[in-house]
């Protein structure tokens, strides 16, 4: 179903009258073709005119849900859009990425601040001693933007809408499974990636390896050392399992112990070792969190993840605003002074657990049944080489979906999982990382087909019943679709794997088939 024009609202301005529950509208505005010149918009020629609306919502006393929602001036296709955002949220720009992918395709597409504001994604030192705050990024207001957003679509085109698919990354996976586990109604269709699920101990981790790094002198790892971490994981691990050691990244880290000992120096700092300082650090990060016997209390990070661009370990030892990353959500609890380099793993996680996480953990409980029940289709992703949420979280989350639902075939009707070897946090890394065109990034996959990007398999599956088994990611020369594929890899539903046909080309993807064991004769 494709309307024309907008119906009950006769011009995009007329919006700024509508009235809602607890909603205020706060602009209604024609962008012409082409986009805006907006903090985080990308002006392209090939954006539609749209309307857009900016509102604030309210789910309680204390807070204030900032929306955004740009709905296309002609051939809407019936179909809501809403967009997650990114760390502690606050800036609505944070979601304009993948709402171009949305307006392209014809939706209306929505984003929210989270509650937020005036935090910015890495800092949320304006959220202390605001608790509804804490509840909107938590839990409440992805629903808060997708009841208004819906609302204001129906209002403008006098005709309700169809269908209903979510996409988000990071904080953004995390709203899309409060949606699914909370709101089954809400989306017919959600992907998700990278989610962030036990909130307080995600943010324990980056604490943790920030003081590993930096509290005691000569344990940080520079750049030059991360490299020559990287290149000894990839050397030891680049052909574990279905790895190929022909590839640039490590194809199967979890077929894989990697020791960063085997790097230490023998007698003196050098560019080619690792002072034993340096390896403790590298230890840690890959450990996660651990008790005071060393016994593991969270995950940690895998090999490959060392040195993978913007969101690596040089990020987790850096101190964006003078304080480790995200490190604000301990001062909800313990106060605006607290000294975060005194943080003790168990006895403050107990009391940071206790006062937040009845607030913000939501994702590590609830249920997917309804969400199956009523045809909800759930795709998440996850990159094996991500360092900042730890891509075994998201496996574990599926290993609980699966037994509640009766075992992998079962879960498989409704919710598939793709890891993603060599991708790192949302993007990035040496693998293969274009698969989605809602992701955010400028870079779109070489087709607009189910084939290769995950936002048209979630259509395809909602609306055709046709589950996508894998999806072909691309790595493309210099990152630059005009110079042509670099290499194409299948990423397959989990527990499947892809592994290489004889000795067929490692950079086409018709040369790998998905399996969860190592075929035989391969």
């Amino acid at each position: 179903m494709t309307l024309a024009a907008p119906a009950a609202a006769a011009t995009c301005e007329a919006l700024n009258d509508v009235r809602l529950p607890n909603t205020v509208i706060k602009s209604a505005d024609v962008t012409p073709a082409g986009g805006f010149a907006g903090m985080g918009a990308v002006r392209t020629p090939d954006l539609p005119a749209f309307c857009r609306v900016v509102a604030s919502v309210s789910t309680g006393p204390g807070s204030d849900v900032g929306v955004e929602i740009w709905l296309p001036l002609s051939s809407w296709q019936g179909v809501f859009h809403g967009n997650g955002n990114g760390g502690f949220g606050g800036v609505l720009a944070a979601g304009y990425g993948p709402m171009t992918a949305g307006l392209r395709r014809g939706y209306a597409t929505a984003v929210t601040d989270t509650g937020t504001a005036p935090a910015t994604p890495l800092e949320g030192d304006a959220l202390i001693g605001q608790p509804q705050k804490w509840r909107d990024w938590g839990h409440r207001s992805t629903h808060a933007m997708t009841v208004t957003g819906k609302a204001i679509a129906e209002a403008f085109y006098g005709a309700p809408v169809r269908r209903a698919y979510y996409t988000g990354c990071s904080t953004g996976g995390q709203e899309g499974l409060i949606e699914a586990l909370y709101y089954p109604r809400d989306y017919d269709g959600i992907l998700v990636g990278a989610p962030v699920i036990n909130r307080t101990w995600g943010h324990a981790a980056v604490l943790a390896n920030d003081l590993a790094a930096n509290l005691h002198p000569g344990r940080r790892l520079s750049g030059v050392k991360l490299r020559l971490l990287s290149n000894a994981a990839l050397k030891e691990c680049g052909g574990a399992g279905s790895g190929l050691v022909s590839d640039s990244f490590i194809g199967d880290p979890k077929a894989c112990k990697f020791d960063p000992a085997v790097l230490q120096c023998h007698d003196s700092d050098l560019a080619n070792c690792l002072t034993p300082g340096e390896v403790m650090t590298a230890r840690a990060f890959y450990a996660g969190p651990t008790d005071r016997k060393g016994r593991p209390m969270f995950y940690g990070w895998l090999p490959g993840s060392e040195a993978t661009g913007l969101f690596d370990w040089n990020f987790l030892q850096s101190r964006p605003n003078g304080q480790p990353p995200f490190v604000s959500l301990f001062k909800w609890v313990f106060g605006r002074d607290w000294d975060w380099s005194k943080f003790q793993v168990e006895s403050d996680m107990a009391k940071v657990d206790a006062e937040l996480g009845p607030i913000v953990n939501d994702a590590t409980r609830g249920s997917l049944r309804d969400f199956r029940a009523r045809g909800g289709k759930l795709i998440i992703y996850h990159g094996w080489a991500d360092a900042l949420v730890p891509p075994d979280q998201s496996v574990a989350f599926y290993d609980r979906v699966a037994r509640e639902a009766g075992g992998v075939d079962e879960a498989q009707t409704f919710a598939r999982l793709f890891m993603a070897p060599g991708f790192s946090h949302c993007g990035g890394g040496e693998g293969p990382g274009v698969f989605n065109a809602a992701n955010g990034g400028a870079v779109p996959p070489p087709s607009a087909s189910a084939r290769h990007d995950l936002f048209a398999a979630l259509t395809d599956w909602v609306e055709k019943g046709a589950a996508p088994s894998q999806v072909i990611a691309t790595r493309y020369v210099e990152n630059a679709p005009a110079k042509g594929v670099a290499m194409q890899r299948p990423l397959c539903a989990y527990p499947a794997r892809a592994w290489r046909r004889g000795d067929g080309d490692a950079t086409d993807a018709a040369s790998f088939v998905c399996s969860i064991k190592r075929p035989s004769g391969k």
